[in-house]
């Protein structure tokens, strides 16, 4: 860590960083808390509380695209800022009174948190490309705990200060990362161009990264180097993402397996958010004890999307840490299906273990498999819009199959197969490239 500080110039970096990432849950994991206040207030039906989060998340989806365009236009340093500006300002409003201002609120808040949401693996490349690892692991485990801490924060703050005041504490938390982000980018120095380490400096590179980086310029396709698109690219200034044009990504063969990974470890994810309380309560137990035990799938994914990135970003292929986080979440899909209250503890940390391994997983490989910041940013682009887009469909589809079959077993099922797809699209992503593996 001690090297990166100096390289930056200030440590005031590397803090904005870790304070933008920990903006980019709570604005969506502090509404369902608060969801029968607001209702309530508001005389709102349950399908149009639903739908506050419903808009945010079809908002990560629908507007991540935006994100390289802007940073194209702006730089991926001045983007993060303009999208913790607008955070703070939709989610004051979202507290504000009336109806209107709810569903607008939300809706602003959900552009910013799409737009985070795709630069952030592009700066973990502009500024930490030889610590790919550590600092994916590091936004990733933070970014988790900032949903976990608003979950738990919401209820006990609204009861001081009432729910529009509690839904509205985020924008404090936005605003204090984009004054630090905005005082770090004036202090630190900018980043280094990559043709100018020296060949002293190379070591500091992992051999694996330095491979990957190569072999990741002819994965994505890169244009033709008398293309306009290369022109741009050579020309772009550090902070400058350059230009990648989406018909060209997606012609790779490389970004769809990255596309799908990220958007079923999502839909898996997000099927266990919004239904597990549900699942067990059916099984027999308690309210507050299946709350807990969704807390709990929580708290352990910090911890394995902080430790399994360190040591994936240094390895040759992340193939074996996919398998292995796809098959602890199947495990922990299996002893909620075959033993929801044998144990339940037991099947939330190997669940836990997994999922929080398989979202900071997916993250890594958006940042190695790209090239450069450009590269980076427009692939987050195209795998989180379809991801979210995804995991969007996935609660729903759920909810169907129980009402269809009259019981969890089924949308259980189907939610094993979503994880088995989930493990041959991860393995397909994260398969070194030719050059790496001859």
């Amino acid at each position: 860590m001690r090297e990166i500080v100096v390289r930056r110039g200030d440590a005031l970096l590397i803090a904005g960083f870790v304070l933008a990432a920990l903006n980019l849950r709570p604005a969506l994991a502090g509404v369902s808390p608060l969801l029968p206040a607001i209702m309530r207030d508001l005389g709102l039906s349950p399908a149009g509380g639903g739908a506050i989060t419903t808009v945010m998340v079809a908002c990560l989806g629908l507007l991540a695209p935006v994100a390289p365009a802007l940073a194209a236009r702006i730089g991926l340093d001045r983007t993060l800022l303009a999208g913790l500006l607008v955070l703070a300002a939709g989610v004051a409003l979202r507290s504000a009174d009336g109806v209107p201002a709810l569903y607008c609120g939300a809706a602003l808040a959900g552009t910013a948190i799409a737009v985070m949401n795709v630069v952030m693996p592009g700066l973990v490349k502009q500024h930490f490309p030889d610590r790919v690892g550590l600092f994916t692991g590091l936004y990733v485990s933070v970014m988790v705990s900032g949903a976990a801490a608003a979950s738990a924060a919401m209820v006990p703050l609204a009861g001081q200060t009432g729910w529009r005041a509690a839904a509205g504490a985020p924008a404090l938390l936005a605003l204090l990362a984009a004054a630090l982000w905005r005082l770090a980018l004036t202090k630190a120095a900018p980043p280094p161009e990559p043709r100018a380490r020296t060949k002293a400096a190379q070591p500091e590179v992992p051999p694996a990264e330095t491979a990957r980086a190569a072999a990741g310029a002819q994965q994505l396709a890169s244009p033709a180097p008398s293309s306009p698109e290369a022109r741009d690219a050579r020309g772009s200034r550090p902070g400058d993402p350059g230009r990648r044009p989406y018909a060209t990504l997606l012609r790779a063969p490389a970004t769809w397996p990255v596309m799908a990974f990220m958007g079923l470890q999502s839909l898996t994810f997000y099927v266990v958010l919004a239904w597990l309380p549900t699942v067990f309560q059916a099984a027999g137990l308690p309210a507050d004890k299946a709350g807990y035990l969704l807390g709990l799938t929580n708290l352990v994914q910090i911890v394995a999307a902080l430790v399994v990135p360190l040591h994936a970003g240094r390895a040759r292929s992340q193939a074996p840490h996919v398998a292995a986080a796809a098959l602890l979440t199947v495990a922990g899909y299996l002893g909620v299906l075959l033993a929801p209250t044998v144990t339940p503890w037991l099947w939330m940390i190997v669940l836990g273990l997994g999922q929080g391994a398989s979202i900071a997983l997916a993250l890594l490989i958006i940042t190695l498999r790209a090239p450069d910041p450009a590269s980076v940013t427009a692939l987050s682009a195209v795998a989180q819009s379809s991801g979210y887009l995804l995991a969007a469909i996935g609660p729903l589809a759920f909810g169907l199959l129980h009402e269809l079959s009259g019981g969890w077993t089924v949308p259980l099922l189907a939610g094993l197969g979503a994880c088995a797809l989930q493990l041959v699209s991860g393995m397909l992503a994260a398969r070194p490239a030719p050059e790496q593996a001859g």
